[in-house]
């Protein structure tokens, strides 16, 4: 029942279905009909590998999160608390603390207005406790940030809010040419370390692949105090209207080519250090989500399959993965995971350089007339 990939790797040990001399063997094949998807992330258990990513159009408005957990959501992660959005929040409060504080005395007691500080940090907290309230799945509350500092602290209140856990995107883009690279990774530590002496949650690290050796990073983030990454953030890029001679954001979604480098990663960390593995970018389809199991992920987190067509894609994605577990002979989604990882595979050189070299030396250019495009 092995399957042979790209490369010549095959899943090990696939389950075998039911043999004739089976107690009920009807009652086995059904099983095998409605495989199990339930999984574990972060200690949580999950109906499913489908995790709803961060995004603050699936995520902002309370009223679509029970619309999410309908289709199929086996757990959402919330849109972002930003590091600048809490330290201007405390900027602000001091300001406010200051004013008046020279003025005559009629206005000692003056108090600004409390709808002054109703703002980022409180607004979020309200969301995530009506979240708690209105789901059944686990909410995940998202910390961004890039620095360590005093915006960590609001990690404590994520988790008095009835956070099941806490996502931490760290997501900086180093241009300081007199920074080393080793200083900036005790930096990202440092933060991990700073969120983990805040909370007894379940903690995972989002961050990008962009280090001198990921593979040491994520074993110094596990040491921190890091229960799981989620690879990758991606970086959205500027553009130039050359129209215009403006930078502009343009968001450009992701596609299913976008899911290679996380299914790499998470290929060669499977199994080591103790950290369970969230895949994202890239999934839109069942097929993608079985990669990316087989790869060694936990789960897997869809945004841009959603935001292209709405919550009703995650029936979808469940009932793809679905169809592809029972045509394959397979009783439950668990059995997927890290069959492919690197420490299984039977060739695990093909997830380094050989794999590189195969490609360039066995790639058939196609002919000027039979191009697709001018690309």
């Amino acid at each position: 029942m092995g399957r042979v990939q790209s490369g010549g790797i095959r899943c090990q040990n696939p389950p075998a279905p039911p043999e004739l001399g089976h107690p009920d063997p009807l009652e086995a094949w059904q099983a095998m009909a409605q495989p199990d998807l339930s999984t574990t992330w972060l200690g949580l258990p999950l109906r499913s590998p489908l995790v709803v990513g961060a995004a603050a159009p699936l995520s902002e408005d309370p009223a679509t999160l029970p619309r999410l957990e309908e289709e199929g959501a086996a757990a959402i992660v919330l849109h972002s608390l930003f590091e600048e959005q809490l330290e201007q929040e405390q900027l602000n409060l001091h300001h406010l603390s200051l004013l008046g504080s020279e003025s005559y005395g009629e206005s000692l007691t003056y108090v600004p207005e409390g709808s002054l500080f109703h703002v980022g940090s409180e607004l979020y907290l309200r969301h995530l406790e009506q979240a708690r309230s209105r789901l059944a799945i686990p909410v995940i509350a998202s910390l961004n940030g890039q620095h360590p500092g005093g915006w960590v602290r609001y990690a404590r209140q994520l988790e008095g809010a009835g956070a099941s856990a806490i996502e931490l995107n760290i997501y900086t883009l180093p241009t300081d040419p007199n920074r080393d690279s080793a200083s900036i990774e005790a930096e990202v530590e440092a933060i991990v370390r700073e969120v983990r002496a805040e909370v007894r949650l379940p903690l995972a690290v989002k961050l990008g692949p962009y280090f001198t050796n990921f593979a040491a990073m994520a074993r110094r983030l596990a040491a921190a105090g890091a229960d799981g990454l989620t690879l990758f953030n991606r970086f959205y890029q500027p553009d130039i209207d050359i129209e215009t001679l403006e930078v502009r954001s343009n968001l450009l979604l992701s596609t299913p080519h976008d899911l290679r480098l996380p299914l790499r990663w998470i290929a060669l960390l499977h199994g080591r250090h103790g950290l369970d593995l969230a895949a994202t970018s890239g999934v839109h389809r069942g097929t993608d989500v079985v990669r990316l199991l087989m790869a060694g992920a936990c789960v897997t987190q869809v945004v841009g399959a959603l935001l292209r067509h709405g919550p009703k894609r995650l029936r979808g994605l469940e009932e793809e993965l679905r169809l592809w577990l029972c045509e394959h002979g397979h009783a439950s989604a668990r059995e997927l995971v890290g069959c492919m990882s690197q420490s299984r595979c039977p060739t695990p050189l093909d997830y380094e350089r050989v794999q590189y070299m195969r490609m360039l030396q066995t790639f058939q250019p196609a002919t000027a007339e039979g191009a697709p495009g001018p690309w």
